[in-house]
């Protein structure tokens, strides 16, 4: 009997040793891989910035090439951001507190659903569809709102702007933050919320009290990984956005992508060319601000985990 379970424990400290240099292999090769992808884009972008028959560094120019495309794939993130994250905790708190259960499946089932639509069909949906139906918002934009800045200039006769490109992009975002914040919502401790109802509060205010601090967490992580999908998302703001050169107004056509730009221009450049190392270059671009989000989400949600589902 004590052999047996000698060779039993024996065979369950070889499984654990396995495990976890499993594990360890595995986050090995996720951080190789990123830095293989970073050497890979480094390497193969020197020619955009630095040539010896020029003199050798032509950052300059290269920073008036990219700064367009990095403003207009902020602005076009920032716009999908804004419209989607408010719908989506909405949304999630709805399901997750508000809607009968039959109700809440439903719609969750409908939401998870969004999310597996291909990105080519979004473009195709925002560029027969959408673009044409927001050319009468953008003409009383321009009348009545044409001294603002964003709305100022000529307004786009087919709807194939920076805005539409953007409401796009949040149809598109919607999914991912409504079902990390409805699953953070579902998991906020009974006790705390029957506490506060106990206590006279409204759903509201026991919401406001006990959902939210719990959820603080998970609804940033949720938002910046939408900004991520937003951020690098290539096909349906290339089929949307009518590209060109960079213009403070939503309504008007004109402004890129980083994404939109390599699929654009990749196929046509040659191999080894100048042209074929600018685009990688933007891609580097790419690369470090979609880090520098993540990074910066992580540091926030380190700051808010205390009480939170990130604890």
């Amino acid at each position: 009997m004590t052999s047996s379970l000698t060779q039993s424990d024996k065979r369950g400290v070889a499984g654990d040793r396995v495990f976890s240099a499993l594990t360890v292999s595995a986050g090995v090769l996720i951080l190789l891989t990123l830095a293989f992808v970073a050497l890979f884009l480094t390497v193969n972008s020197r020619d955009a910035v630095y040539q010896e028959d020029q003199g050798g560094w032509i950052l300059t120019a290269f920073l008036d090439y990219a700064y367009p495309l990095v403003i207009g794939t902020l602005i076009a993130s920032f716009i999908a951001l804004i419209l989607a994250a408010p719908v989506a905790v909405g949304v999630a708190l709805y399901i997750s507190h508000y809607a009968p259960p039959r109700l809440s499946k439903g719609i969750g089932y409908v939401i998870d659903l969004l999310a597996a639509i291909p990105s080519v069909v979004y473009g195709a949906w925002g560029m027969s569809f959408l673009g044409p139906a927001l050319i009468p918002i953008y003409g009383w934009l321009h009348e009545n709102l044409g001294f603002i800045p964003l709305f100022a200039g000529d307004p786009s006769q087919t709807g194939r702007t920076i805005f539409t490109a953007g409401v796009v992009l949040g149809v598109m975002i919607l999914p991912i933050i409504t079902s990390v914040c409805r699953e953070i919502f579902i998991q906020t401790p009974k006790l705390h919320e029957e506490a506060a109802l106990a206590l006279g509060a409204t759903r509201w205010e026991m919401i406001k009290m006990s959902v939210f601090p719990f959820a603080r967490a998970g609804i940033i992580s949720g938002i910046m990984l939408g900004l991520g999908r937003a951020l690098g998302e290539t096909m349906a703001v290339a089929l949307v956005l009518s590209p060109g050169m960079l213009t403070a107004s939503l309504i008007s056509s004109g402004n890129s992508t980083i994404p939109a730009e390599i699929a654009l221009g990749f196929p046509e450049a040659p191999p080894g060319s100048e042209r074929q190392a600018q685009l990688i270059a933007i891609g580097l671009v790419l690369f470090l601000i979609t880090l520098l989000v993540n990074m910066t989400a992580r540091w926030i949600v380190s700051r808010h985990k205390e009480f939170s589902g990130a604890n």
